[in-house]
């Protein structure tokens, strides 16, 4: 997938179109979140609210198998600087792409 360096994108801040830099940022893994967050692994298995949490016998187990290995492709996370403002805005939805490339 290519990309171009610079795209005329409606600016939220300005509310007008201007010309945007394109800058490819990346994506935070689901295990990457802060230790201390309300939604980090430990805190949610302290909570009770993942399985495997505790000796409930057959509760405790998992009851289908996971999905094993990486997938082939991962989300495009653009972020797109306004060249008037210069603030930065997120792209609202990933593109599943395998190579991107900004040219």
């Amino acid at each position: 997938m290519k990309i171009p360096k610079m795209i005329k994108r409606h600016c939220p801040y300005c509310k007008k179109h201007h010309e945007h830099k394109v800058v490819q940022s990346k994506r935070r893994a689901r295990n990457a979140t802060r230790p201390m967050s309300f939604g980090s692994t430990h805190r949610v298995q302290d909570r009770g609210e993942r399985r495997g949490a505790g000796n409930l016998g057959k509760y405790s187990k998992p009851t289908k198998p996971k999905m094993i290995g990486k997938k082939m492709t991962k989300k495009t996370d653009f972020r797109y600087e306004c060249q008037e403002c210069h603030k930065q805005h997120a792209q609202s939805k990933g593109i599943r792409a395998k190579k991107v490339e900004i040219i």
